[in-house]
Parts: structure tokens; sequence; C-alpha cells
């Protein structure tokens, strides 16, 4: 009888490509774009291959495997699944970009903005400072190589191959690339000026790593004395980590609050943003209630990424179990106009047609003011049978604003109504409305609507209301209605 052994690399539950992305993590791992066999989801792959004669390098990618696998922190690449055999490494993360390629691509579409230069760094040192206040562990390797950007733009920490204990536990891994010698704090090359801090020399690669944002490859450590295209909010604190003497360099934690002062680089809408977005599940009602009504003034200055695919959710959370309110809908279209079609009907029209059966009247009132924001992306069924039942409610409400506002939808709903919902129901309420409603603003809104709405109408339909309509409109005191007469007509 013979056995044959499975091959794990063939059973993996992952797709890959054979050729990696561009630009390499740091170390010897090759990043590769994949997706998860049973669902399609968009993953990345790290792979690293074994190779003879390498076994610090070897040994460096396994005890990377260990910490990624075990490591959780939102600044810190996403672990979801891994591989180890005799001949190889496979990580598999949440899909990301290397930075540098995400600088190019964003280089070539008109340029990265400070803004989120400023939120991306603050996650790394938020990483950093986890690693070393919280673990007491050394990441020991950042740089360009070691960040990788999601698909909302947000910053993650990677590259753990040379990660070790602060505790002084036995000496850190040798690091076998040369070409990660350039990031080295002074230092590691002279024992005279001591070795500072245990997060002295992160701090450093740390300054290297913000010299390369904004001015491109570091090619050696004495170009750091240039400030280039560095902002000035930000440049007593990165010459702060740049510093010769290594007992000078801040904490991470120490870092961030310097940045986030009155002035600082940290001190603006994006990173107040986000900081509230990381809390807002403990946030009280009203504060959330502030925040996206204050929310719409600036996602113009926001990454579109970032809006789709961070604020999107938080927004579709807020409607979903209504801690929010009407608030949340002029933020929720604005960022809804940057969604494909396809996208726009899987994600937002669900929470539309939620939000008209809602008994909140400022929900309702604000769903119809903004309806030609969304009324493209209603197909007819949707509308007939989900959205017009539900509307057709505000023309018996009480409140005059409400049933206004129901009549001057109807020019946005009319194409899409049935014959039976224009020609019949529709017609009821409007002729009640225009003979009998208290407000003449509603009887004159509703003949000029009759007026405009009239070619979607049937014919017979629109000889037998129209003629009518446009008579006893005529007849009604305030002169506005009277006025509408012929204004409808044209």
């Amino acid at each position: 009888m013979w056995f044959f052994a499975r091959d794990p690399v063939r059973d993996f539950p992952y797709d890959f490509g054979a050729e990696g992305d561009r630009g390499r993590p740091a170390g010897a791992w090759q990043l590769h774009r994949g997706r998860r066999k049973a669902t399609g989801d968009p993953v990345s792959v790290f792979v690293y291959e074994v190779k003879p004669n390498a076994d610090e390098q070897t040994q460096a990618a396994k005890s990377a495997f260990k910490r990624l696998k075990t490591l959780r922190h939102p600044n810190i690449l996403s672990y979801i699944d891994g591989l180890e055999t005799e001949k190889c490494l496979h990580v598999v993360t949440e899909p990301v970009t290397p930075l540098n390629i995400y600088l190019q691509a964003r280089a070539e579409a008109g340029g990265i903005s400070e803004l989120e230069i400023s939120w991306g760094l603050h996650q790394i040192v938020k990483a950093l400072s986890f690693l070393v206040n919280d673990c007491s562990l050394i990441h020991g390797n950042v740089c360009m190589g070691a960040v990788f950007v999601d698909r909302a733009g947000e910053w993650k920490l990677g590259g753990l191959d040379y990660m070790h204990s602060a505790q002084g536990e036995g000496p850190p891994p040798h690091r076998t690339s040369p070409d990660l010698e350039r990031y080295d704090p002074p230092e590691s090359a002279d024992s005279t000026k001591g070795t500072g801090e245990k997060w002295s020399a992160d701090m450093w690669r740390l300054g290297c790593l913000i010299w390369e944002v904004f001015n491109g490859p570091l090619s050696r450590p004495s170009c750091l004395r240039s400030l280039g295209k560095i902002p000035k909010s930000l440049v007593p604190h990165y010459c702060e980590l740049v510093g010769a003497n290594p007992k000078v360099r801040p904490n991470p934690a120490r870092f961030l609050q310097n940045c986030r002062g009155s002035g600082g680089f940290m001190s603006n809408s994006f990173v107040e943003t986000n900081l509230f977005l990381e809390e807002i599940q403990i946030k009280e009602p009203t504060e959330r209630q502030m925040f996206f009504q204050d929310l719409s003034d600036h996602l113009d200055t926001f990454p579109a990424d970032f809006c789709r695919h961070k604020i999107l959710p938080q927004l579709l959370t807020a409607v979903e179990f209504g801690s929010a309110g009407a608030v949340v809908l002029t933020p929720l279209f604005k960022v809804g106009k940057l969604l494909g079609a396809e996208e726009y009907q899987q994600k937002i029209i669900p929470i539309i047609v939620k939000m008209f059966s809602s008994p909140d009247r400022a929900m309702r009132i604000r769903l119809l003011q903004q309806m030609e924001n969304f009324i493209q992306y209603l197909t007819e069924p949707v509308v007939n049978t989900q959205i017009f039942p539900h509307v057709m409610h505000g023309f018996l409400d009480t409140n005059p604003a409400i049933r206004e506002q129901t009549v001057k939808s109807m020019l946005l709903l009319a194409p899409k109504l049935s014959e039976s919902n224009l020609n019949v129901e529709l017609m009821k309420h409007f002729a009640r409305l225009q003979a009998r409603d208290e407000q003449g603003p509603i009887r004159c809104n509703t003949t000029v609507c009759l007026g405009k709405i009239g070619p979607y109408l049937s014919a017979s339909t629109r000889q037998r209301i129209l003629i009518s309509a446009f008579s006893r409109a005529t007849k009604d005191p305030p002169s506005g209605t009277r006025h509408s007469r012929p204004f409808a007509a044209s």
C-alpha cells in the first residue's frame, strides 16, 4: 500500500501570484497579493524562502512569524493565517501596500497631504509606544520597508524580524541585511556615546523614517542633517530623534505628546477625527451627535480611501443602531458620492430603505431634503414597494414642513412610480391636499408639482386631473396659489 503525503503549500487556503509586488519589505520576505480561496476576500501574503547557509536570516524570519502571530494591536500588521514548512514560511495579513509604493502612487496622483502623513506617523509611534512601554520590546527595524498601508490609508508597523526584549536578555539579533545599516544610530558603532534609554535606537530609526517620508530614500546617515521638506512644525521634534546623544531621544509616548501640543504637527482635524473614531463606542450620545454634525465640514480635506473604508463603516453603524439620529445623513451622502454604483447599492441603499420607515420626524424630513443625492440609485421596484408606502404617510403628517417636503419629493419619485401608485394613490393625496390643506403654500406647491409631473401621468388621468386641479387653483383665496396655475402649466 502506498501513502502519499499531502503538500501543505498546495492545501494552503489562500491563492497568490508568482511575482511579489514592487518594492520589498525589510528583510528577505516577498510580498504578494492574494485571496482566500473560499470567499475571494483580498489578503496579503508574505513569503520567505528558506535558503542554504542562511541560518541567521531564517531564524529572524521565524521570529517575525511568531511575533506577528502573538502581537495584537491596531497599529501593527494584522495576522490572519500562516504556514511553516522546511522550505518556506507564509504569513497571511490584511491587504496592505508597502509604504514606499503607496507614497509613489500618491505622488503620481498629486501628492500626499501633511494631514495624512501626520496620522500615519502617529500610528507608527503609537505602535512603538505599545511595544516598548507595554510589552518591553524593541522593534529594532524601524524603516520605510517595515511600514505598510491598508485600504483606508492606515499605516501599520511590520518588519518584526529583529524584535527583541528590552530587558537585556541576551544580545539583540544580528541584522543580516547590509542595506539596513544606514538606519543604525551612531552609538551602535561608537560605544563611547553610551546606549541611552531602551527606546533610543528605535527613535533614531523613527527619525530616519520621517526623513524618508518627506525627502525620499536615505542614502547615508549624514543626509539627516539636511531638513529638506520636513514641515517646520515637526522640525524641533525630528531634531530630538536624530540627536547624537541617545539619552535625550524622547520616549514614543512623550514624542506623541509633544507633537500633539498646540500648533504641533499632529494637532489637526484629521488626527482629532481619527482619535475620536478610535473611542467612538465609549463616547456619550451627545458627543457622537456633535461629532457627526461637524464631520461634513472636514470631509473634503480627508483622503477618499479613508472616507470610504474608515468613515463610512462608522456612519453606517451609527445609522444601524440609531446612535446619531438625522445628523449622520449629511456626511453619509457626502461620502456616498465617492462610491461606485454597485458599492452604493450594496452599502447605502439598504440603510436608506430602513431609514424611510423610521418614526423620527427629523430623520424623515432630512431624507426628503437629501433625496436628490440618492434618487439615481433607487430602482423602480424599491421605490414602489419599500420607499413610496412610507413616504405617503408624510401627506397626512400634522407637521406642515413634512407635508410640504413630501410634496416636493414627488418631483424626483414620480418618474419611478408604477402606474397605480402614480395615477391612483398619489392623485388621491394631491386632491385632498389641494382641496383641504390648511396651509396655502402647500396647496400652491401641490398645484405646481402636478404641472411638473404631468408628462408622467397617463393620458386619461392627465386630462381629468389637471384641468380640475388648475381650475380649483384659480379659486383658491391665497394669491400664491392662483399664480401657481400658469407657472405649473408652463
